[in-house]
């Protein structure tokens, strides 16, 4: 079972998510999510447990527990869609602010 967890600290390194699930059974794999230029984790990674009712038990076990001074959000991961893989490549909103920040700026008598 493929589980995310959410609002992760910065301070949090794969190692220690590991350690945080293996207690409520065998963990595949822990991968915190970083930032590609920066490599800075972006506060969030996914764990793959070796079964749905060991995955279930530590979303139980952890949601809402703390880890670094910050409270978990754990639940099970949802499967990437298209929709949501085309929107996470930027194509829309490239021209946010572009037409306001004009008008915000216009000192002379004209109404927009």
């Amino acid at each position: 079972m493929k589980i995310y967890v959410g609002n992760l600290s910065y301070e949090v390194t794969e190692e220690d998510l590991r350690e945080a699930l293996e207690q409520f059974g065998q963990v595949e794999s822990a991968t915190i999510i970083k930032d590609k230029h920066s490599g800075q984790s972006k506060g969030f990674g996914f764990v793959e447990m070796a079964s749905k009712a060991e995955g279930q038990s530590a979303i139980d076990g952890l949601n809402g527990k703390e880890l670094k001074g910050r409270a978990l959000k754990v639940n099970e991961a949802l499967p990437r869609t298209e929709s949501r893989d085309s929107n996470s490549r930027g194509g829309y909103g490239g021209g946010r602010g572009g037409q306001g920040g004009g008008q915000r700026g216009h000192k002379g008598g004209r109404n927009f």
